[in-house]
């Protein structure tokens, strides 16, 4: 298929600019990728007591870091689906907080996170391969904003970096 280009700043809500102003630049596939095999790479080599660290009293564990970065990816990827298909319909937007809340991820493995979101991941870059130019150009609607699929592919990259690079600095030093 063809190279997914870079969003343009209207699509994607500005509260996303961060995120998709930090992916470097070439095949955001290719990008989503390597991501993949380096935090696999990054949480193997993490011992597994400290899963349930965290640097700060209000601040996420490694695990629920881990498993918010795999919720996140697949609610991005669900939208990018809907968007890429051309269904018009409002999507609503997701409480992160909540939704580590309510995961129960200190009960899981670290392993079993990563193995989680390698999962989740292969999904994505299954999705993103296969789609077109003209589908990943589509803009639908979600949290109350115009997206495209594209853009929600760089929102993808980078926010999985954002959470990797916090898990280097402040997690796993």
């Amino acid at each position: 298929m063809s190279v997914i280009q870079r969003p343009a700043a209207g699509e994607y809500a500005p509260f996303y600019a961060g995120y998709v102003d930090g992916v470097p630049e070439g095949d955001v596939v290719e990008i989503l990728e390597r991501q993949g095999r380096e935090l696999a790479a990054l949480l193997a080599g993490v011992a597994g007591d400290r899963g349930d660290y965290r640097y700060a009293p209000d601040k996420w564990t490694v695990k629920e870091v881990v498993g918010h970065i795999a919720d996140a990816e697949r609610i991005f990827a669900y939208r990018a689906l809907r968007i890429a298909r051309g269904d018009a319909t409002p999507l609503p937007s997701f409480d992160q907080d909540g939704y580590v809340e309510r995961g129960g991820f200190a009960r899981r493995t670290l392993t079993d996170l990563a193995a989680e979101f390698s999962a989740v991941r292969a999904a994505t870059l299954a999705l993103f391969r296969a789609m077109t130019d003209e589908e990943s150009r589509r803009v639908g609607t979600a949290s109350n904003a115009a997206v495209s699929a594209r853009g929600l592919a760089y929102i993808a990259a980078g926010h999985e970096r954002h959470h990797s690079r916090i898990l280097r600095e402040r997690y796993l030093k």
